[in-house]
Order: C-alpha cells, then sequence, then structure tokens
C-alpha cells in the first residue's frame, strides 16, 4: 500500500459517509481521527527531521456551542492553532464531528465555566491525540467585540489585477513548478484569490487565498508575476489536504529560487463551520503575529 492509500484509508474513516453517520451530540473524543504528515511530505522531499520550514495550522470555528449544567445553550467562536512540526495534523471532517458532540453536553454552573472547560477538554484531547502542544482559544460576545487581523491581506499585491491578464494563457491545470519563471525582483509580496484544490478523499473543490512574501539577497531569484500566478492555477485539479497545498507551494519555490526569505499561507473558504488556514516560512520573523496568537481571530479574507 502506498502513502496515498494509507492517507485515504486513514481519512476514509469518517469522509465520504452519507447523511449523519459517525455523527454525535453528546462528548465523543474518540470521533478524532489523525494522519501522520510524513505521509503527504514524502512526495515532495520534506523529511521530518529537517523541516525546511516553521509555521502553525490555524483553525477557526464558527460553530461551537454547549450547554451548561442548568441547560443554558452557550455559542462561541474557536481558533486553534496547531503546530506545523508536529507529527500528525487532525483530519478536518472529524474535528467537525468532534466539535458538534458538544452540542448537547453540559460543561459549569455558568457560561464561562462552560466556555473555560470546553477550552481545556479541546485542548487536552487535541494534544493527547496530536502528541505536540496545541492552542485553543475560544471567543464569545458580539462579533465587534471579538479582535480580528490578517496583515497580508492588506500588505500584498493582488495577482488577480496584473496587466493584460484577460490576455494570458492557461493551460496547465495541475502542479507544474516549470512553469515559475525568474524576473530580476529582489523581492515580491503577493496574494491570489484564484487558488483551488480539491479534497484528496471526496474529491470536493476547496477554494482558497494564497499569500506569498519572498526575498533573496540576489538578483533573479524571485519569480515573475505572471508565471507565478500561472503556479498557483496550475493546483486547480490537484488533490490533497489543505496543509499539503501549502507546502508544496512552499517547498516548489524554495528549491527553484533558493530565497533568504519566503513565507506562504493559505486562507481556505470555510466549509462545514471550520476554515483551515496553513502557514508556512523560513523563519518565525516572517509570520505576522495574529497567525501565531490566540488573543485575536485571523479576518476572513473576501473569499471566507
Amino acid at each position: 500500500m502506498d502513502n496515498n492509500q494509507k492517507v485515504n484509508e486513514i481519512a476514509g474513516k469518517l469522509l465520504g459517509k452519507k447523511g449523519g453517520e459517525g455523527y454525535s451530540s453528546q462528548y465523543d473524543p474518540s470521533l478524532l481521527v489523525r494522519i501522520p504528515r510524513s505521509l503527504n511530505r514524502e512526495i515532495y522531499g520534506i523529511k521530518e527531521d529537517n523541516l525546511p520550514f516553521v509555521g502553525m495550522d490555524v483553525w477557526n470555528g464558527y460553530e461551537v456551542t454547549a450547554l451548561t449544567e442548568k441547560g443554558l445553550p452557550v455559542a462561541g467562536v474557536a481558533k486553534i492553532l496547531i503546530p506545523a512540526a508536529s507529527k500528525y495534523h487532525p483530519e478536518s471532517k472529524s474535528i467537525k464531528m468532534y466539535m458538534n458532540s458538544f452540542a448537547m453536553s453540559m460543561f459549569g454552573q455558568s457560561e464561562e465555566e462552560c466556555i473555560a472547560m470546553i477550552e481545556n477538554t479541546v485542548r487536552e484531547d487535541l494534544s493527547e491525540l496530536l502528541e505536540c502542544t496545541v492552542g485553543v482559544k475560544i471567543f464569545t460576545g458580539d462579533i465587534e467585540e471579538v479582535p480580528s487581523e490578517n496583515k497580508l491581506d492588506h500588505n500584498t499585491f493582488s495577482l488577480d489585477n496584473i496587466y493584460g491578464i484577460n490576455d494570458m494563457e492557461f493551460s496547465d491545470y495541475n502542479m507544474s513548478p516549470a512553469l515559475l519563471v525568474s524576473s530580476n525582483f529582489l523581492g515580491i509580496a503577493v496574494k491570489s484569490n484564484k487558488l483551488r484544490s480539491a479534497c484528496r478523499v471526496t474529491h470536493q473543490p476547496d477554494h482558497g487565498t494564497v499569500y506569498i512574501v519572498m526575498y533573496s539577497g540576489e538578483r533573479g531569484k524571485c519569480p515573475t508575476d505572471e508565471s507565478l500566478l500561472k503556479f498557483i492555477v496550475s493546483f486547480r485539479n490537484e488533490y490533497h489536504f489543505h496543509e499539503e497545498i501549502c507546502e508544496a507551494i512552499f517547498t516548489a519555490l524554495d528549491n527553484k529560487f533558493h530565497p533568504d526569505n519566503l513565507m506562504v499561507a493559505c486562507n481556505y473558504t470555510r466549509r462545514g463551520g471550520w476554515d483551515i488556514n496553513p502557514i508556512r516560512a523560513k523563519g518565525w520573523a516572517d509570520i505576522p503575529a495574529e497567525w501565531t496568537s490566540l488573543d485575536k481571530m485571523l479576518a476572513k479574507t473576501i473569499k471566507q
């Protein structure tokens, strides 16, 4: 059995099931499924003991709810931080089903106590499952009271606004690093809303915004805007997890241009009440604080 078959077998425990199969409205940590990152990274030459990047997977959950011990519904929005260096990542549907299992479970005497108990429970369950330290924060109250920020959305040039884009020809829809062409740029800070891939098990489409910030001390070591956009579009018929797409883009750029600094982030569209936002960089200094802090939500992009 090859790595792709192994991943599909693990993820298939819940993915692709019909109707409410496996769903529970009573707290059930057994619903959680983990996938070894090594199974996805091997094809890109990424070594688990020598990762070429640091980073986080930022999960935002908008349907967190439970009951107090007196039956009062409590609702919130969750931010979960999972380190890219963890041995495993959770399968997304299992997270959704696990979080849904809190819905009719009772925690605490007050709303505040209920939220604190959910945070602690989720943190402990995911840290044990993934064998790493997972950060969990649940925000409550009105949306304007929740601090949010995504500096990348304001500090990057949109490749979707390239002059003459309607005259460009696109024909590659499977990942093709060969499309990347060197320029004389010392650095780039760009984004595109044209990222599309699909789930490797169900083949459901995944849409997102990709951000790329790159700097090289050597001239001719950054891609042209046109070739970078074509490369992003070439993921359109790829079937991978969100985390894997981000790492594939990072690895292709790193291998081709050997930049001094490189950061790739992907904000994916919400599905089932959750969006997943992986970010990878050569160093922590290249990652904006809102991506690694539990104090703020990630501000949603236009596609979210």
